[in-house]
């Protein structure tokens, strides 16, 4: 099957996307309901992979729906004062920021055979900080739910043993004080988003990931991604405004300690480079 829309790179494609879509075919020609939590760091592909997922999905009688972490945003002045005083300065990314219970909910009754009903979120608004902008009801056999932190698991009380990982690490550099202040905020509250990332605790039915192959890539995938939005008249942020989001996204969550073990227990796994062609991939038996 190709790829007429050229929305991604043949390698991605055959050795990732079209896995994914026949793994939703099989589940739903089965009588499930099947989500798959796809993870991935900003600018890596994800909403390329979940336009050419629903291109597809008519092709082979699939009802497909695609759900955002980032439509649970909590609305503007929640974010705010869940935001308030972070070491990033930024109004949404880090855990925390979003409304974890409304989409454990609304994916729940899904799965109980109630319609999709998903909260909406408009990066646009606020001069590119972005607002919750309604509601929409989608009927689906098949959902895919796309986050940058899906899947990644709190370290709790493990956590400051393993703080002595990220010396050295290459990406996001060394944390700062008021920084490693707050990683065990990050950390507390990542708990939350478990059920929406983690196959064993029975939400979703598998956890798929598209992987850099540097860390140093998300910075130049959002810059490139907000100045076509800023050429299309959206709202966009600045490049400094961008540096600090996608400075929240892998000090919050340290890539060493909560991104790179996603891949020793997803079910698949995409490492792409920075044009995002796949360097290699590999799949679980049950994926």
């Amino acid at each position: 099957m190709s790829d007429p829309a050229g929305l991604l790179q043949p390698s991605l494609l055959q050795g990732f996307a079209l896995p994914l879509l026949e793994r939703l075919r099989t589940l739903a020609a089965a009588g499930e309901r099947p989500l798959i939590a796809l993870n991935g760091p900003v600018g890596a592909g994800k909403s390329s992979l979940a336009r050419c997922l629903l291109e597809r999905a008519p092709l082979v009688e699939l009802r497909l729906a695609v759900a955002s972490i980032d439509d649970a945003y909590l609305p503007w002045q929640e974010r705010c004062r869940a935001m308030a005083g972070n070491p990033f300065g930024v109004s949404r990314v880090p855990p925390g920021s979003h409304d974890t219970a409304l989409l454990i909910e609304r994916l729940q009754e899904w799965k109980a055979g109630g319609p999709l009903v998903l909260p909406r979120f408009d990066k646009t608004l606020r001069d590119g900080q972005g607002d919750r902008c309604g509601e929409e009801t989608l009927l689906a056999q098949a959902v895919v739910l796309e986050g940058w932190l899906l899947g990644c698991r709190s370290l709790g009380n493990a956590l400051p043993q393993q703080l002595a990982l990220l010396d050295g690490v290459s990406a996001p550099g060394p944390l700062t004080p008021e920084e490693l202040r707050w990683l065990p905020h990050w950390d507390q509250a990542l708990a939350a988003y478990a059920p929406l990332g983690d196959p064993a605790l029975g939400l979703v039915d598998g956890l798929w990931v598209l992987h850099p192959s540097s860390w140093r890539l998300p910075l130049r995938w959002r810059l490139q991604a907000e100045a076509r939005q800023r050429r299309r008249g959206g709202g966009a942020l600045g490049a400094a405004a961008v540096a600090a989001m996608v400075r929240a996204t892998l000090a919050s969550l340290p890539p060493t300690l909560y991104q790179d073990p996603l891949l020793t227990h997803a079910n698949a796994a995409a490492v792409i480079d920075g044009r995002r062609r796949c360097l290699r991939n590999w799949f679980s038996p049950e994926a």
